[in-house]
């Protein structure tokens, strides 16, 4: 982690009991000037972004650990699970009904840590299902990992997007779908 460790621990604990990250109250909390907490964590998106990702590549590297199928079907399985066990995490459905806008930003856009290690993370999957013959994919790998984490945004995000329920068995079976025959 490059963040604050303290800091980092802090905010992580407020944001699992659904607290609002107020930067201002972090530094006294932490006993650091607010210019100080900046260049130790960054701004609050950063320190969002991070606090995302430490809880969701645990959850991803799980639910692809979990091996019992291969290519394909292993990559929609991961896909789809991965989205049930975020949707129905608490703060994080907190932070997205409390704090919209600012989630779709720290979580999808190309400035996101969040984003771009979620997409690095599928395409090391990806990569091994290539190298182990059970996955031959229809674009290059960088392309189908982005391809599919979009995929996933779109059925995880759909209650902020167009005011329907998220749908990990939607995100399963579009992934499946763009994978078969492969």
């Amino acid at each position: 982690m490059t963040v604050d460790d303290r800091a980092f621990e802090v905010a992580r604990r407020w944001f699992l009991r659904g607290k609002r990250l107020d930067m201002r109250e972090l530094a006294a909390e932490t006993g650091m000037s607010r210019a100080t907490l900046f260049r130790k964590v960054g701004n609050r998106d950063r320190l969002l972004g991070e606090i995302l990702w430490s809880l969701a590549e645990p959850v991803f590297e799980r639910r692809y650990r979990a091996r019992r199928d291969s290519g394909a079907a292993l990559v929609a399985r991961t896909v789809g699970e991965f989205v049930e066990v975020v949707d129905a995490d608490e703060a994080f459905r907190t932070f997205l009904r409390t704090e919209p806008e600012r989630a779709l930003r720290v979580l999808t856009t190309k400035a996101s840590v969040v984003q771009r290690r979620t997409i690095a993370k599928l395409a090391e999957v990806l990569e091994a299902e290539v190298a182990s013959g059970a996955l031959n994919p229809p674009l290059p790998v960088p392309d189908l990992a982005y391809l599919i984490v979009r995929i996933a945004e779109s059925f995880l995000y759909t209650d902020i997007i167009i005011g329907e329920q998220p749908d990990a068995a939607k995100a399963r079976q579009a992934v499946a779908a763009l994978l078969r025959g492969c």
